[in-house]
C-alpha cells in the first residue's frame, strides 16, 4: 500500500543516486550519540559548516571565519524575506571579514560559505524528520537538503493514494511552517512540494499559482505525459551542478520599493539562459562552459573604466573572430521573458570570460525602454550593479565609452547618426529645442514604415568602442527596423562593431524575415503558447465569432487612420497593409469603444486572460474584440472580400 512514508523514502533514494549523503532527523537529533544540534531550535549543522568554511578558505585564519559564523548568527529583520535576502547576499556573493595578517595589519577579505565552481568540493546531505521548535510550535518537515550545513531546500511531501492529502495541502503546510517556524526559512533557497506524482517548485513568497512543475532533466526534451514529476524535478533541480547555478544565477529579489518578491526561474528560462550564454560566447570568439562561474576568490573589477581587456582579446584569437550574432530567444507572451533577459544578463556579466562585459539593452519605444528597465532595476542585486537609462545621444556615447562594465538602457532611435542639415541639425540645437527634437525622434518612430532612419539623417554613426566583450540585447527581435541595410541595426554595427547581438521576442519570427537572422542569427530556444499553456504560465482564449452590421459618419472618416496605426503599432507592416485593405476593418475602427479596448488588453498572459471576455481574440500582442472579424477563416495574404 502506498503511503507518505514510501514516497520520502523515494525521494530520499533520488538524492542519494544524485551523491547526496542522507540521514535521518532522529540520528542527528540533540541528546543523540550522533547528535549534530545542540538543541531543536538549531537549523543549521554548524559543525559541518566550520569544517567547509576552513576547506574553501584556506587563506583566511581562524578569526577570520568566526567573524564569518558571527555574521550569519547575527541576520535579524523584522520579516523572513528580509532575513532570507540578506542571507542569499551572503550566500551568493561572499562574507565581508577583516582579521590580523601574520605582521599586525588589519587584512580585508572574504569568506566564501559555497564553492560555486567546483560543485564536489561540497557537501550535499538530505535528512528527513527534521524537527524544528520555536517559540510554542514543534514541527517536523519531511525532507531537508543541506549544503555544507546550511538548510537551503525543504521539501513537504503528501500521499498520492490519499484523496485527502493532495499537493495543495503539502503548499499549505509550507506556510504553516514559514508562519510558526520561521528560521528554517531564513537562509532558504527553494521550496518543493509533491504529492508522489505532481510536484511544484517555488520559493518563500510564491503563492500557490507560482509554484511551478519542473518537465526536464538536462533541458535537452521534455519528459514524456505521466512521468513522476517527482523524479523529474528531482533529478532535474537538484543534480549538484544545476542546484549550484540555480540558486547562484537564477534567483531574484524584485523590490519596487513597497514589496520584495523572490522569483525563481522556471526550467524554460532556466535552460535557455545556459544555452544563450554559450551561444554569447561563440558569437564573441569565447569558448567556455556555460556553466562556468567566477572562481569563488576572483571578481570582477567593479570600476567600470578599469580592467584589462587580454582574456577577451586572447580567447577570440585562439578560438575565431566569432560572427558576433548570438541567436534568437522566442518565449511566448506572459512567460517571464523580462525575467528571462535579466537572468542572462546577470550571468553574462558575472562570466570569467567575458571579463566584465558592457551590456547594452535595446528597445523600439521609450515606453517599452522605461518598463524593461524597471525590471532590471529591482532586480539590480543579480546584476552586480545598477542599469542606467541613456537620456539622449550624448549621454550614450558617454556610458558606451568605458573601458569595460555597465547595464546601459536605451531606445534604438539614439543609434541615428547625425549629419549636419543647417541650423535644424541635433548637433548645433541647445537646451530645450535640442530635447524636443530627441524626445520627437524616439517617441515617433514605431514599426513598420516608420522604422527607419530618416534620409536626411542617414549617415556613418560614430565608433563608440570596438571592444569585443559588449553584448546588445535587443527586445521584441523580430521587428523590422532591426534592418543591416539602411535601418538602425547598421548604425549599431558602425558604433559598435565587434559587439555581439542577441534578441527576445514574444512572437516568432516569420518565415521570410531574412533581416533578422542577419541580425541575430537562428533561434537559441522556443517556448511556444502550447508548450506555456501546458504549463498553466499562460491560459487559453476563447472567442465567438460573429459578424456586426456597421455605419461610419463622413465625419469619423478622417479619424480613421490614425487610430488604426495606433492599435496596430506593434503588428507587422504586412499584417497591417492586409487589415487596411479589409472593409469591415475600414468600418470597425469608427468604434470608440473597439479603439478604447485595443488598448486595454495588451498581453494574452495569465493574469490578463483571466479577466479578459471570452469572445476576444489575440493579434500581434493585442487583443481584439472578435464581432469585428470575419466568421470564415483567412490569411493575412488574402483578406475577406
Amino acid at each position: 500500500m502506498i503511503n507518505e512514508d514510501i514516497v520520502e523514502q523515494a525521494a530520499i533514494d533520488w538524492l542519494k543516486g544524485l551523491g547526496y549523503e542522507v540521514l535521518s532527523g532522529l540520528a542527528i537529533a540533540p541528546g543523540e550519540t550522533t547528535a549534530e544540534r545542540a538543541d531543536y531550535k538549531q537549523v543549521f549543522l554548524f559543525d559541518r559548516l566550520q569544517t567547509k568554511l576552513e576547506d574553501l578558505n584556506p587563506r583566511i585564519p581562524l578569526e577570520g571565519l568566526q567573524e564569518a559564523l558571527r555574521k550569519i548568527r547575527l541576520i535579524s529583520h523584522p520579516t523572513l524575506i528580509e532575513n532570507n535576502r540578506a542571507f542569499h547576499r551572503l550566500l551568493v556573493e561572499g562574507v565581508y571579514v577583516e582579521y590580523r595578517n601574520a605582521d599586525g595589519q588589519i587584512v580585508h577579505d572574504k569568506v566564501w560559505l559555497i564553492d560555486f565552481a567546483n560543485p564536489e568540493a561540497n557537501e550535499f546531505l538530505a535528512v528527513n524528520q527534521f524537527t524544528v521548535e520555536e517559540g510554542h510550535f514543534n514541527r517536523r518537515a519531511d525532507v531537508v537538503v543541506f549544503i555544507n550545513g546550511i538548510p537551503l531546500a525543504v521539501l513537504e511531501l503528501k500521499n498520492i493514494a490519499d484523496e485527502q492529502a493532495t499537493i495543495r495541502k503539502a503548499f499549505d503546510q509550507l506556510q504553516t511552517y514559514k508562519a510558526q517556524i520561521p528560521s528554517l526559512f531564513h537562509s532558504n533557497a527553494l521550496l518543493m512540494i509533491s504529492d508522489g506524482h505532481e510536484a511544484r517548485l517555488g520559493t518563500v513568497t510564491s503563492d500557490w499559482e507560482r509554484f511551478m512543475t519542473w518537465r526536464t532533466i538536462t533541458g535537452k526534451e521534455l519528459v514524456p505525459a505521466g512521468s513522476l514529476q517527482l523524479e523529474t524535478l528531482l533529478k532535474g533541480v537538484f543534480e549538484k551542478a544545476r542546484l549550484l547555478d540555480l540558486i547562484r544565477n537564477f534567483i531574484v529579489f524584485e523590490d519596487d520599493g513597497e514589496k520584495v518578491t523572490k522569483k525563481l526561474a522556471g526550467y524554460h528560462q532556466f535552460h535557455a539562459v545556459n544555452k544563450a550564454v554559450e551561444a554569447t560566447l561563440r558569437a564573441a570568439g569565447v569558448a567556455a562552459n556555460p556553466l562556468a562561474r567566477s572562481s569563488r576568490r576572483e571578481e570582477a573589477p567593479s570600476n567600470p573604466t578599469a580592467g584589462s581587456q587580454s582574456l577577451v582579446t586572447s580567447a577570440a584569437t585562439k578560438n575565431g573572430t566569432g560572427d558576433r550574432r548570438a541567436g534568437v530567444i522566442w518565449h511566448t507572451q506572459g512567460s517571464g521573458k523580462s525575467l528571462s533577459m535579466v537572468f542572462y544578463a546577470g550571468k553574462i556579466v558575472q562570466h570569467p570570460a567575458m571579463e566584465n562585459p558592457t551590456i547594452v539593452v535595446i528597445t523600439d519605444r521609450n515606453d517599452l525602454d522605461d518598463q524593461l528597465f524597471d525590471t532590471f532595476s529591482f532586480c539590480k542585486e543579480l546584476l552586480r550593479q545598477t542599469p542606467v537609462q541613456a537620456q539622449d545621444r550624448e549621454h550614450l556615447r558617454e556610458l558606451l565609452k568605458v573601458a569595460s562594465g555597465g547595464v546601459v538602457f536605451t531606445t534604438i532611435q539614439k543609434f541615428f547618426p547625425e549629419k549636419e542639415r543647417g541650423s535644424a541639425t541635433r548637433s548645433n540645437m541647445t537646451g530645450k529645442d535640442a530635447n524636443e527634437h530627441s524626445e520627437a525622434t524616439d517617441d515617433t518612430q514605431g514599426c513598420g514604415s516608420q522604422s527607419r532612419a530618416p534620409k536626411a539623417l542617414v549617415g556613418k554613426h560614430p565608433l563608440l568602442s570596438d571592444r569585443r566583450n559588449i553584448v546588445v540585447i535587443a527586445d521584441e527581435a523580430h521587428r523590422s527596423q532591426y534592418d543591416f541595410i539602411d535601418g538602425f541595426a547598421k548604425h549599431m554595427r558602425d558604433a559598435l562593431p565587434k559587439a555581439s547581438f542577441i534578441g527576445f521576442t514574444g512572437t516568432p519570427i516569420a518565415s521570410g524575415d531574412k533581416n533578422t537572422q542577419a541580425v541575430f542569427g537562428d533561434y537559441i530556444d522556443v517556448y511556444d503558447i502550447l508548450q506555456s499553456k501546458e504549463d498553466k504560465a499562460t491560459v487559453p482564449i476563447y472567442y465567438v465569432a460573429r459578424l456586426a452590421k456597421i455605419d461610419l459618419k463622413p465625419e469619423e472618416r478622417p479619424k480613421i487612420d490614425p487610430n488604426f496605426e495606433e492599435v496596430t503599432e506593434d503588428a507587422e507592416e504586412s499584417t497591417k497593409e492586409s487589415l487596411r485593405m479589409t472593409r469591415l476593418w475600414r468600418f470597425a475602427m469608427k468604434s470608440d469603444s473597439f479603439r478604447k479596448s485595443g488598448r486595454c488588453w495588451q498581453k494574452a498572459s495569465a493574469t490578463g486572460a483571466r479577466n479578459r471576455p471570452k469572445n476576444w481574440i489575440s493579434l500581434s500582442g493585442k487583443s481584439f474584440p472578435a464581432p469585428f472579424l470575419p466568421t470564415r477563416s483567412w490569411t493575412s495574404s488574402t483578406p475577406p472580400d
